[in-house]
């Protein structure tokens, strides 16, 4: 089943401006701020912030009436052209990382075909999560809603979203009929119209004989109803910049068989290839887009760690996902695309006659996140902290060195547990170590012990680790097996923590 994300920035003719103009706008963080434009021989508000909002001002009051209702208020040239380039440019990040087929939904919004892709992201929940909160963080205020169709997730992410919204598989006609009538993506001549007739929501609508309604408002009303609830395709032509290297091929007569697939599958690369030694590049991210017959586009997507243009490899990567792919009645376009590319220049290989040539596990690792996803490749890297659950954290697995080591004062165990498991001890107080202890419903007699390794809080990240401390010790039980365990606490001020015992890790 179809999956579709719709992404609404409703102040994003604000957000673009304070993001690319910045010193144009001095203090709109905090003064009410609109966008006025000409509508006729009007001046018209356009845009406006939340504070404006918050103080009664709305798009489309006259810019006198506005001015005149909140007199310090900023205003400021509408630039709709330049409004467009920038979520068209915005749409091209999207479609870097999050899904292969992304496109504009104007004037204020993005839609994402999201089906294969949120397992790559760790579901569509974390997907959208990450998808706003990247926005979020570049200056964008964003609303998305995931949902079987376009017109159903358009409608949920401007009405329901706070501000996501996950949609279950087949919940639109619940979902959709509380909703206004202004989700239906209508005209408002049309919509006052419909509210004249004492149409209210979109439930009013759905179970109406449809030849009236036809007759009566022409069939564009008929036609998003049956998008809406999935009972009429609405296909996303995907955004394809001019800057992006593609090749495409089509078919007399559409292919089906995965050997087919395959073979024209590896004419493709060779092309793309080629055009991007033209241009000195290594692809790091390929889509492969299958136009079915029916109109339905099936999504491969390759991810590599370094920038490639082996055609042998990236052939073989693209093939591993053939299997992905439902050709239906037949596919009768193949497009392949590098969304991401790098500079890739030509280097001097090391000759085995004066030294041995280091490893290259670039292979390795394509083939691994291409099967699991990127997210589950990774290796870990030290990070300056003394706690130790801070002091850890994930790289890309072919990423340079940090050039920073761990403490190597006391020994670290080999598997640290992701957050501390408390256990049960006998342990004097205050510098004993524990005479045993439970962990998982095992008790296991402590035979070995070495420490306390003293831990302070870092108390430049939270007031409450200013006095913490924690007392780790490696110990080690009668069968061998030895762990790493710690107090809360000093043992004898109460201050310092709650003197309960944790193990955090397992020495190999």
């Amino acid at each position: 089943m179809a999956r579709v994300i719709s992404v609404t920035l409703p102040l994003w003719p604000i957000d673009r401006l304070r993001r690319s103009a910045p010193e144009a706008a001095p203090g709109s963080d905090a003064r009410p701020l609109v966008l006025a434009g000409r509508v006729g021989s009007r001046r018209l508000v356009t845009a406006a912030c939340a504070v404006a909002q918050g103080l009664g001002l709305s798009v489309g009051m006259p810019v006198s009436k506005a001015q005149a209702m909140v007199p310090d208020l900023q205003v400021m040239p509408h630039d709709p052209a330049a409004d467009a380039a920038s979520l068209e440019r915005l749409a091209l990040w999207v479609l870097q990382r999050v899904s292969p087929i992304v496109a504009v939904d104007p004037p204020d919004g993005l839609v994402i075909d999201s089906t294969g892709a949120d397992h790559l992201h760790g579901g569509e929940g974390a997907m959208l999560e990450t998808l706003i909160g990247r926005l979020v963080m570049s200056g964008v205020t964003a609303r998305a809603a995931v949902a079987d169709t376009w017109g159903a997730a358009h409608a949920l992410a401007r009405h329901v979203a706070a501000p996501m919204h996950v949609a279950e598989p087949g919940t639109a006609e619940a979902l959709l009929s509380p909703l206004p009538l202004s989700a239906l993506r209508m005209p408002p001549a049309t919509l006052a119209s419909l509210r004249t007739l004492g149409f209210v929501c979109i439930g009013d609508l759905l179970h109406q004989p449809r030849a009236p309604l036809t007759r009566r408002f022409g069939p564009d009303l008929v036609r998003r109803l049956d998008q809406a609830l999935g009972r009429a395709s609405e296909p996303i032509e995907p955004l394809r910049p001019s800057e992006l290297v593609e090749v495409r091929r089509s078919f007399a007569e559409p292919i089906a068989a995965a050997e087919t697939i395959a073979r024209y599958l590896g004419k493709l690369v060779v092309q793309l290839c080629a055009a991007l030694e033209e241009r000195g590049l290594g692809a790091r991210r390929l889509d492969l887009l299958c136009w079915r017959v029916d109109a339905h586009v099936q999504t491969v997507r390759v991810g590599l760690a370094r920038p490639q243009r082996d055609p042998q490899r990236l052939t073989r990567l693209l093939c591993e996902k053939i299997e992905t792919i439902a050709p239906g009645f037949g596919i009768e376009i193949l497009s392949l695309t590098a969304v991401m590319v790098e500079p890739l220049e030509a280097r001097q290989v090391v000759s085995s006659l004066l030294e041995a040539p280091a490893p290259d596990l670039s292979g390795l690792v394509d083939v691994l996140a291409n099967r699991v996803g990127a997210r589950g490749v990774y290796r870990m890297a030290p990070v300056a902290s003394d706690v130790p659950e801070r002091s850890v954290t994930r790289v890309a697995p072919l990423s340079e060195p940090v050039g920073a080591g761990w403490p190597d004062h006391w020994p670290r165990p080999t598997r640290l547990l992701p957050r501390p498991e408390p256990i049960e001890t006998m342990a004097l107080l205050p510098d004993h170590p524990p005479v045993s202890i439970t962990w998982r419903g095992i008790r296991r007699k402590v035979a070995r012990a070495d420490g306390p390794e003293r831990v302070f809080g870092e108390w430049w990240k939270r007031d409450a680790e200013m006095i913490a401390v924690r007392d780790y010790f490696r110990i080690e039980d009668e069968t061998g097996e030895r762990y790493w365990v710690f107090r809360a606490g000093d043992g004898e001020h109460a201050e310092t923590g709650s003197h309960r015992w944790f193990l955090h890790g397992v020495f190999g």
